[in-house]
């Protein structure tokens, strides 16, 4: 198991999803913030949703998980943002050694 994780959060804009990137990297909570647009349906309020989104896969360390979640939450304009973290079991070491060089607190 390594240190590091990819935590995924689901924005409704391009706007927004470029705000949070930034906030993140600038930060050193994200070494990597990749931004792909998909098309989401989910249930809000008993109402089926349909609508874009911009998914962020943001390169983090696991420890970091807390500040990275309560900072997308203080810059998202959803009331319950998706914010999920998936551990990364395997990494390359060069990419590993450099996330870990990006994020250093």
């Amino acid at each position: 198991m390594t240190d590091i994780a990819t935590i995924m959060t689901a924005v409704p804009s391009a706007e927004e999803a470029e705000q949070i990137a930034e906030a993140l990297l600038v930060e050193k909570l994200a070494a990597c913030v990749q931004i792909v647009p998909i098309r989401s349906r989910y249930v809000w309020k008993g109402e089926i949703q349909r609508g874009n989104e911009e998914l962020l896969l943001i390169k983090t360390r696991m420890a970091m998980f807390d500040r990275v979640r309560k900072r997308i939450r203080a810059l998202h304009s959803y009331d319950t943002p998706e914010v999920i973290v998936l551990p990364v079991s395997t990494a390359d070491p060069d990419y590993l050694a450099w996330l870990l060089e990006m994020t250093r607190p």
